[in-house]
């Protein structure tokens, strides 16, 4: 059997949207799952979109991501160069573009740019008009040709495709695709600038290096017959090609930059993790057959087919790539949650408290590291709340009762030296079974006290052990002067 053989191929436009790391994903998933070999070409030949700074993005993103190339600009395996404009320096694509003039499947065009404009126009893939080509400069003999060349006029050349009759390929996902000749346009495969157009690039170098397996996209279904007729002109074998579905946002809109959270670096930015967003990304128009969802690479290396790739749209769904992070982040190891959660942190909390055990009573209360700062805010000051917060049915508490129990175990609270959890823990326990009370009766007031919130990353006596006995006893003060002077402000009866 032929060894597979994959490529990503991006261009260094910027940041890496999420569409372009399926693609990379599912492109090293098969090769990996096949022990095939996943190839990096970087395809630079679009000059007025390149980036500067974004071939170091595309580096940085496989490695943090794990899909290792085996071959590509820093690893040559003999197909190289592996950057496009390199292989232009080499006339790689005018060799092989006259190749097809000489076969009559390609031709010059001298047409300026007044009679291009002239000319009838249709829609293209992306919804804007084009204007299609006639064939005029098809029809101009050998010596009006080489006149032409010897003067210096510009030109370009066009693939030269049939207007009669129909052209099928065949896609895994979507079946055999047939569309009319008449609606294939007579594209561009080498530029007035000599750079080749992305087309006509992606076919030639795919046969050089020999890859079995392409995918992309289904905005580019639609060009697929043109590949094709470009491989049979050459008499390649054509790959097999691997359509993948659209990308949405929740409002089965395409994706956008605008999203912001269109990108690889924006999700890590937001205070995803890595791991989390390849395992969602998988997820974004695939499914294994037992319908597992938290995944590792080697798991979905494992488990990846792509016959099971949808037909139907993928809507990222942020919650969900949200709740999937938190899963990621409860099943971290301690000390490497750590290194990612205490810089958050610090830029909440600036008292002297252990830092490490806020962290930890957040590990599994977060869904996204920068929740962190928000969520211990508290720990810094107390917000401003309202005195309502203090009445819970559940704890059969009200403003008044939690004034009275906070005043009751405040010289309990004095007394105590040892503010461990669970000697503080033991000591109001002993108090609430001295005093009769339910637990909440009594924790609940002093917990909204310490903290100023209704929810928390941990009980009142955990809470207290990381703030102290003076920051405990001042809070605890200050709630009962609070609930006191809205006690006395209120209307009487």
């Amino acid at each position: 059997m032929q060894k597979i053989r994959t490529r990503f191929a991006p261009s260094p436009t910027g940041r890496m949207h999420v569409g372009n790391l399926r693609t990379a994903l599912y492109e090293f998933l098969i090769a990996r799952h096949e022990g095939g070999d996943f190839i990096l070409r970087i395809e630079d030949t679009d000059r007025e979109r390149y980036f500067e700074g974004a071939l170091d993005i595309i580096y940085r993103t496989l490695e943090k991501t794990g899909l290792t190339h085996d071959e590509g600009p820093d690893k040559d395996g003999g197909c190289g160069p592996y950057v496009q404009s390199e292989r232009m320096a080499e006339g790689i694509y005018m060799e092989y573009a006259k190749k097809l003039i000489e076969r009559g499947e390609a031709y010059y065009c001298f047409c300026d740019k007044e009679r291009l404009d002239s000319l009838r126009t249709a829609v293209g893939e992306d919804g804007k008009e084009i204007h299609v080509y006639d064939k005029h400069c098809l029809h101009l003999s050998k010596e009006e040709v080489e006149a032409n060349l010897a003067a210096g006029k510009p030109f370009v050349i066009r693939q030269n495709n049939p207007t009669e009759g129909t052209t099928t390929f065949h896609d895994e996902i979507y079946g055999d695709i047939t569309v009319e000749n008449s609606e294939l346009d007579d594209m561009i495969l080498i530029k007035s600038d000599g750079y080749p157009t992305y087309n006509f690039a992606n076919v030639v170098d795919d046969h050089l290096m020999g890859i079995t397996h392409v995918v992309r996209g289904n905005e580019y279904l639609s060009s697929s017959p043109k590949y094709n007729r470009l491989y049979d002109a050459f008499g390649w074998e054509v790959p097999t090609y691997v359509h993948c579905p659209l990308i949405t946002d929740e409002e089965h809109k395409k994706l956008s930059k605008r999203s912001g959270h269109s990108s690889f670096e924006d999700l890590l930015d937001q205070g995803f993790l890595t791991e989390a967003v390849v395992n969602f990304v998988a997820l974004l128009g695939w499914s294994p057959e037992d319908n597992q969802e938290i995944m590792s690479l080697d798991e979905l290396i494992r488990k990846f087919d792509y016959h099971h790739i949808s037909k139907s749209p993928a809507v990222f769904d942020y919650q969900k790539l949200k709740w999937m992070n938190g899963e990621y982040i409860k099943r971290m190891d301690d000390q490497k949650y750590l290194e990612h959660a205490l810089p958050y942190l610090k830029q909440a909390v600036t008292k002297d408290v252990d830092l490490e055990k806020i962290a930890m009573m957040l590990k599994t209360r977060i869904e996204v590291f920068t929740e962190i700062p928000e969520k211990a805010a508290f720990f810094e000051a107390v917000p401003e709340y309202d005195v309502s917060m203090y009445a819970h049915k559940k704890m059969k508490t009200s403003v008044e009762s939690a004034l009275a129990v906070l005043k009751e175990v405040l010289p309990v609270l004095e007394a105590q030296e040892d503010y461990a959890n669970g000697a503080l823990y033991e000591r109001l326990t002993a108090f609430i079974a001295d005093k009769g009370y339910k637990s909440g009766y009594v924790l609940w007031p002093i917990r909204t006290a310490v903290s100023g919130l209704q929810m928390t990353p941990g009980g009142a006596t955990e809470l207290m052990e990381v703030l102290g006995k003076e920051e405990s006893l001042a809070r605890i003060r200050a709630a009962v002067e609070k609930l006191t002077a809205a006690l006395e402000d209120q209307p009487q009866a």
